[in-house]
């Protein structure tokens, strides 16, 4: 993980893609597929071509992470 960027990231509100790819060390497929079987958190749509991801359910990923939990992703 990217700390660096993770100090970054508001309290509260919305992350794109672009942005989590530079925390989490996974490509755009992985990052879908892991969507798609539960490992990464789901999508928001914030408009027809707006998709964006809520900030706490990213800090509970990497915390989970950092915690021991699985998520799919290697250091």
């Amino acid at each position: 993980m990217n700390n660096s960027y993770y100090n970054l990231l508001p309290d509260t509100g919305f992350v794109r893609l672009s942005t989590i790819l530079k925390i989490i060390p996974v490509g755009k497929t992985t990052w879908y597929e892991g969507i798609k079987t539960g490992r990464f958190p789901k999508s928001v749509k914030l408009g027809k071509r707006i998709t964006a991801w809520r900030v706490e359910d990213i800090r509970n990923l990497i915390n989970s992470k950092e915690e021991g939990g699985s998520d799919g992703t290697s250091n």
